[in-house]
Parts: structure tokens; sequence; C-alpha cells
């Protein structure tokens, strides 16, 4: 879920891969969410299973080559690092790498199951800490109107992800209490977010083009939420039906009103924003057509599965064509 931040420093000190924003760790977030849909989709199609773990491949090292640039990034520009932190808008990203890892964990647990145990451990207890430090944030600094973007969702979006990957973990009953937490936090926080960047897309100034493509993060807390509470529960009740049926008709809306992205914003990094947001939506949608057992489900987890494919895969070529170009400052801006 990318967007970028001007540094409040001077050029002289910028250090190297100082343009390089947090929240494009968002693309690791899609393309892990996309290789989790696949593996859905083998299950539930019988689909080839190499496309999933080729995807997840891919997701795993864009997530290391991702940390070691932050980590040069913060070594050699740490005042633009705290900028970024302290941005009222970007500053809520800095929970893309914390939900990476929380997801990293679905494509490792059945090679490397200790491996995803730490990373998943370290991304539950900083996200849980950073989602505090964020909502403190709010409560404590008078906040303006224009900054109630869909980038405010993430920190909510990553307390939902942390029961996701519980279960291959095999700690679903030791952290059960974990897991109702963690849903409870999210869901309960996402209905007022909601509704304020509602709010301030229908009463304000329109987003900048920037930020355009983060209008699909509003998607995630019925997609997401929806996987976190059956995972919690065991089951599919009224209530995640309700959260599933949610989806399509917000999906629907806001891609009617991005129909015109590629033509009106040039490309930058900023759209892989929408990555995840689809990615969860046709995972959710294989869930829910396991369950429902109904043609109807399955053609629109189909239709989800290719779209959140297609759509992936030209961020994907599109970014690496811009680095083999050398492009990255420009498309970061």
């Amino acid at each position: 879920m990318p967007i970028t931040v001007r540094s409040q420093t001077t050029a002289g000190s910028a250090g190297a891969l100082s343009y390089l924003p947090v929240a494009l760790f968002g693309s690791t977030m899609g393309l892990t969410g996309l290789a989790v849909s696949w593996r859905l989709a083998h299950a539930r199609f019988g689909t080839p299973s190499w496309i999933a773990d080729a995807i997840g491949t891919i997701a795993l090292a864009a997530f290391v080559a991702l940390a070691v640039g932050y980590f040069v990034k913060a070594m050699t520009s740490f005042d633009q690092v705290r900028n970024e932190f302290m941005h009222p808008v970007a500053g809520n990203l800095f929970g893309t790498p914390l939900i990476s890892m929380l997801l990293i964990p679905l494509l490792l647990a059945d090679r490397h199951l200790m491996l995803a145990r730490v990373i998943w451990s370290m991304g539950a207890i900083g996200m849980t800490l950073f989602a505090w430090l964020i909502v403190m944030r709010w409560i404590s600094v008078r906040q303006k109107p224009a900054h109630a973007t869909p980038t405010w969702i993430v920190p909510v979006v990553g307390m939902i992800d942390i029961p996701l990957a519980v279960p291959a973990l095999g700690w679903a009953e030791d952290l059960h209490g974990l897991m109702v937490f963690a849903t409870a936090v999210g869901l309960f926080f996402a209905i007022p977010l909601f509704t304020m960047i509602l709010s301030r897309l229908m009463f304000e100034e329109p987003l900048p083009d920037a930020l355009q493509p983060a209008l699909l993060i509003l998607v995630a807390p019925f997609g997401v939420g929806f996987s976190a509470f059956t995972t919690t529960t065991g089951s599919v009740d009224s209530f995640a039906t309700s959260l599933y049926m949610l989806m399509p008709f917000v999906l629907a809306v806001l891609l009617a009103r991005l129909r015109h992205l590629s033509s009106c914003c040039p490309f930058r990094v900023s759209w892989w924003s929408v990555s995840f947001p689809l990615a969860a939506s046709a995972g959710a949608a294989l869930k829910y057509a396991a369950f429902a057992q109904h043609p109807a489900a399955d053609a629109l987890a189909v239709l989800l599965l290719a779209l959140a494919s297609l759509v992936i895969a030209l961020l994907f070529i599109r970014t690496i064509w811009g680095l083999t170009r050398g492009e990255l400052r420009t498309l970061s801006t």
C-alpha cells in the first residue's frame, strides 16, 4: 500500500536509498496474499501447485530485498525515516512490513516451522505495539479531516492479520485468546475509521493522485475480516457471511471509481496499494466458495483470483522494468 512522503531533511544529508518508501512492503503483502489465494485455488479447483510456490518464492525474495534496502536507508538516512514515521498519513504505513511478517509464515510453516514461528511472533508483537502507538497518536494529537485517508486502515488491518497464520503454526489452541483479541480490536476500530474516511471522501477535497490507488484499502477490513473471523471461530456463521457479502459490493464501488486510474495518473510504486486488497478479496472468496459449495460463489472466486493475478502481474512487470531502467527514485515520488 505504498505512499511517499517528502523528507524534511536537506538533500545533502540524504543517504543511500533515502527515497525508498516503507510502504513498498505493500508489494510483499500483495504477492504473499496472492500466493495464499492460489494455494486455496489448488485445494478448491485443483490448479497447479507450482503457481502458488512460484509466487511465494517471489514474495519471499521481495521481502528480503526490501528489508535489506530499508535497513540501509535507516542506517544512512535516519532523519528521513523519522520524518516518514511521524507523517500523519505515511506513518500509518509502517504497518506494511509488520503485516508482511504476519503473512509470510503462511508460506513457510509447512517447510520451516520454527522460522515461521519466529517471524510471526516478531510481527505479532510489533503489530500490536504499532497499533497501540497509532491509536494513542490519534487521540493525543489533534488530527485534520484531510488526513483521514484509507491508509488509516492499515494498523487495523494489521491486527486482523494476526490470527491468519496461527493454525498453520500449530498454536490455534494455545493462542486462541490472542486470536479473539486481535480480531476484536481490528473489527471494532474498522467501523469508525471506515465511517470517518467515507465522510472525508464525501465532504472534503478529492484525494491527491498519489493516494487514489489507496482507496482499495477500504476493501481489506471485509475480506481480511472474514478470513480472520472464520480462522478464529472455525466456522462460517451469519456474521462472517455478512462481512463477506459486504466485500464484493465495496470492491465494485471502488473499482468503478478507479477505472480511469491508468489514464489519469502516471505509474508509481503507490499503485501497489491495490495488490493486497485484491489478493485478500480473492482469498476470502475462495474460502467462502469452499463453504458455500455453489456455482455462483465459485464463479466470483475465480473472477477475483483472475483479477488479482492480472493486476499484480502487471504491477510486478512494470516495477521490474522501472528498476532495470534505474527509475526507482522517480517511481517513489
